[in-house]
C-alpha cells in the first residue's frame, strides 16, 4: 500500500458524497470496532544527531468506539495496544521506542444506497512516547499533538456487523534528546492502514 492509494481512496469517498438519501447511521447509535493498524512513518523522518533518520513500521491490534451525535456524524476514538519502533540514524540502528497514538476524530459517513459506505473525517492526535532503549545512551522522545485525517469504506455484512478497510495520516512530529541533548526533531508523520470489524448498536 502506498501514499497514492491512501489518497485514491480519499477521493473516492469525497466523489460519493452525491449518492443516494438513505442514512448510513442514525443519531444515537453507537459502533465499536477491533481490527488490526499498521503505522506506516513516511520515508524522510527529520535529521537527528546530524543524520538523516528513519522509522521503521509497526503492526498491532487497534480498538474503536464512535458515537452519532447525528445522522451520519460520528465522533470516534482510536485506541491501540502499543506500537514498537526500531529508529535508525544515518542508516545505522541508533533506538527502539514504544508509542500510542489515541486519536479523536469527527466522521461523516456518506450515505449510499448499498452495503459500501465511504466516510471521511478530521480530528486530533495524541502520541506518547516510553521505554526508549539504545546503545548510544539515554534516549527520550516528547509526545507530540497534532491533526489527523481520515477516510475508508464500510461493507455491510448483516446483522448489525460491517467490514472496515481505512487509512489515516496523522501529524506527529517530537523533539528527541540524547543524554539530556538536543539532537532535532523526528518526522513521523505517518499513514495509519486498518482493516476491522465494526459492530452497531
Amino acid at each position: 500500500m502506498t501514499r497514492q492509494t491512501a489518497a485514491l481512496l480519499f477521493s473516492t469517498a469525497l466523489a460519493t458524497m452525491l449518492a443516494g438519501p438513505l442514512a448510513a447511521q442514525s443519531q444515537g447509535d453507537w459502533t465499536v470496532g477491533i481490527g488490526f493498524g499498521l503505522v506506516n512513518p513516511k520515508s524522510d523522518n527529520g535529521t537527528l544527531a546530524g543524520a538523516a533518520a528513519t522509522v521503521d513500521d509497526s503492526v498491532r491490534p487497534t480498538f474503536t468506539g464512535e458515537y452519532f451525535f447525528r445522522d451520519n456524524w460520528g465522533i470516534e476514538l482510536l485506541a491501540a495496544t502499543p506500537f514498537k519502533h526500531d529508529v535508525n540514524i544515518g542508516g545505522a540502528y541508533a533506538a527502539t521506542v514504544k508509542q500510542l497514538p489515541p486519536t479523536l476524530t469527527v466522521n461523516y459517513h456518506i450515505p449510499t444506497q448499498s452495503a459500501f459506505t465511504p466516510f471521511v473525517g478530521l480530528g486530533l492526535n495524541y502520541t506518547t512516547f516510553w521505554d526508549e532503549t539504545s546503545p548510544l545512551g539515554v534516549v527520550e522522545i516528547d509526545d507530540s499533538w497534532g491533526v489527523a485525517a481520515h477516510a475508508g469504506v464500510d461493507y455491510d455484512i448483516g446483522n448489525n456487523g460491517a467490514l472496515r478497510m481505512d487509512v489515516r495520516w496523522v501529524n506527529i512530529q517530537s523533539d528527541v534528546t540524547l543524554n539530556g541533548a538536543y539532537i532535532g526533531e523526528a518526522e513521523i508523520d505517518p499513514l495509519v492502514w486498518g482493516i476491522s470489524y465494526i459492530h452497531r448498536f
